[in-house]
């Protein structure tokens, strides 16, 4: 067998998928699915599951309404991280903006490593409560 199942898209839940849809679009510049666009008006946004495209058109995340969702502890092991999300930022001089339009989008600073020399990280929980890196090499060229 020569083929594999391949990963479409990563499933984030969320109990309000609009508000979660929203801050990936505008922190990773994505566009929603044809149909999945906001209807303009938030009292009839009744969306239950939200797909964010690439600007070539393929999927990276994906959303899906439940009732409850319990906010990771982490670094306390209470309610642990089971998965996060990493994204490269490709000049190490825009780390620190990256910080900022992410805490500007909603996203809570959970730590940061940004004195390690070797991969300067910030770590975020997303308005949902999912954890998050942003990090950079001082070499970009090793993404």
């Amino acid at each position: 067998m020569d083929s594999y199942p391949r990963l479409v898209n990563t499933v984030l839940d969320a109990t309000d998928v609009r508000e979660l849809a929203e801050f990936y679009r505008r922190l990773l510049g994505l566009t929603y699915r044809p149909g999945d666009e906001s209807p303009g008006d938030a009292d009839d946004d009744d969306a239950e599951w939200l797909v964010l495209l690439t600007g070539d058109g393929r999927r990276l995340l994906a959303f899906q309404q439940v009732e409850t969702l319990h906010r990771t502890t982490w670094p306390s092991p209470q309610v642990p991280m089971q998965m996060h999300l990493c994204f490269y930022v490709d000049d190490p001089g825009e780390l620190d903006a990256q910080r900022r339009r992410a805490e500007a989008l909603g996203a809570q600073l959970l730590l940061h490593r940004t004195d390690e020399p070797d991969e300067p990280l910030y770590v975020f929980a997303d308005p949902a409560g999912h954890p998050f890196c942003l990090y950079t090499h001082p070499d970009a060229s090793n993404g």
